[in-house]
């Protein structure tokens, strides 16, 4: 696998596109005014305790109290550990740990979504180049990603380094660790026990609702998780933002600076691999498939549903190997397109259905295979007696579509509008209703052009008898301004 990351860099944007042997894997974005939280360390203050839900609210200074749930806290993670025999781990109710009033050092670990809050942890920790620092935890972990085989070893040699650097706090070692001298991951220790020592200064000089530590913004966050063996350039179009990356990398990320390139050419550097293009077709419901078929995408509030479709596809011996060939190349396609959708929660597949257990294995085994290149955890069952495939993908960030779109004014995110004739009926009984309650000198209605023009010659003669039946004349204005479902009636 060939990797190239390619970075679009703007004062009011940050573009990060993953390409990998050519075709476009994954979208990241950051603007200025709208930057991610996950990672950022707080001074909260507790506004609200819900015994109920064993659940609190922090105040941590944005526009939405944000939201801590008892297994978040620190007490209540030790209390499970407690007493391993114990049928039921024993969790200290939070109305016990926590009360109105009160300010506590929270990190946000999911940025607010839709109409939901941030999730708020008092569980703190804060991640290197290599490590992953557990400040309140005397733990010592592994990345679950690197061979188990290693795992012991890895974890013995970092407890070691620990001990001899006088490092108090836990810590677990990154994916990318797996391959760290010893004094890299010394270094890393003493950044992350610095980066603490600010965060604690800080909380004891400020006031609640305070912001004590920043994540690393995207392009400094390029450095440190997406770059892997595989990747071979990291460009970016910006002087100046090649020459903080490059300072950063000689820090921290010495093995990715080679890889660094200022890309000066005159096309857009997303021009490069069509980089647009493919996220706007991300934001289509349809996406096509290269044997003729297609994928139908709909993305709602509680999960996300996709569907398989032969289309066109004819090619094959027989019509169980077109279906099975259809499966098996949309398996591929759909990984990458949650990947670049950056689709989260449920997620329901609808393949075309396959009578035999070969190939509903070999599909299942193939998306498999597709979904373990992603960074994101995931999830998924086996097909349903309804040929369904359920899965989940852990949402981290808003998708793409949330990111770069909104509902559609006109229809308000259903997709589908009124037609012209319901809007015209709509507005014919609406007059009637008006006329029952009211006794104007003239009804006057405003609306779309289109639904004007609809009124004044097919429906006609609807409007002249209604207007007779209620003995008052009706008049009728366009407005360009007005949305197709849209209309206004004025009593004169």
């Amino acid at each position: 696998m060939q990797q190239d990351i390619l970075i679009n860099w703007a004062p009011h944007e940050t573009r990060v596109a993953v390409v990998e042997n050519g075709a476009l894997q994954e979208v990241h974005l950051e603007r200025s005014l709208e930057r991610g939280l996950v990672g950022n360390i707080y001074l909260g203050k507790v506004v609200r305790v819900l015994p109920g839900m064993q659940s609190a609210f922090i105040d941590i200074g944005l526009d939405r109290s944000a939201f801590l749930h008892v297994a978040d806290l620190m007490s209540s993670v030790h209390a499970k550990h407690a007493d391993p025999d114990a049928s039921a781990p024993a969790v200290v109710p939070i109305e016990k740990q926590v009360f109105e009033g009160q300010s506590m050092l929270v990190q946000v670990i999911k940025d607010p979504l839709g109409s939901k809050g941030a999730r708020l942890s008092a569980q703190i920790s804060i991640a290197g180049r290599l490590l992953v620092f557990l400040p309140q935890d005397d733990h010592i972990g592994v990345s679950q990603k690197i061979p188990l085989e290693q795992r012991q070893i890895l974890r013995e040699r970092l407890s070691a380094l620990a001990h001899q650097s006088n490092a108090k706090g836990g810590f677990i070692l990154r994916t990318n660790g797996e391959e760290a001298s010893d004094q890299e991951l010394i270094e890393d220790i003493t950044y992350l026990r610095k980066t603490w020592e600010r965060v604690k200064t800080a909380a004891s000089n400020q006031a609640a609702r305070s912001l004590l530590h920043q994540d690393l913004n995207l392009l400094q966050r390029v450095l440190r998780d997406f770059v892997t063996e595989g990747t071979q350039t990291i460009r970016i179009d910006s002087g100046e933002q090649f020459g903080m990356l490059m300072a950063f990398g000689k820090e921290f990320m010495p093995s990715a600076v080679d890889k660094l390139i200022h890309y000066k050419g005159e096309r857009p550097i997303f021009d490069l691999f069509n980089i647009d293009e493919d996220m706007r077709m991300a934001l289509g419901r349809r996406v096509e498939l290269k044997s003729g078929g297609y994928l139908i995408i709909d993305q709602t509030e509680a999960m996300t549903t996709v569907d398989v479709n032969t289309g066109g596809f004819v090619g094959a011996k027989s019509f169980d190997e077109t279906i099975f060939k259809t499966n098996l190349e949309a398996a591929g396609v759909i990984a990458r397109q949650m990947r670049l959708r950056n689709l989260g929660g449920m997620i329901v597949i609808d393949f075309i259905d396959m009578q035999r257990t070969d190939h509903q294995n070999a599909v299942l085994s193939e998306f498999s295979k597709q979904l373990s290149k992603d960074r994101v955890k995931t999830s998924v069952s086996n097909f349903s007696p309804l040929g369904l495939v359920e899965m989940t993908r852990k949402r981290t960030r808003e998708s793409l579509a949330h990111l770069l779109c909104e509902p559609c004014a006109s229809c308000q995110g259903r997709g589908i509008v009124n037609t012209a004739r319901s809007v015209a009926y709509n507005i014919l009984r609406e007059i009637l209703r008006e006329a029952r309650q009211f006794n104007p000198q003239e009804f006057r209605v405003l609306a779309c052009p289109a639904v004007i023009d609809l009124l004044q010659e097919e429906e006609n003669h609807h409007l002249a008898g209604l207007s007779e039946f209620i003995r008052k004349p009706i008049s009728l204005m366009p407005e360009a301004g007005m949305g197709p479902e849209d209309f206004n009636i004025v009593l004169l």
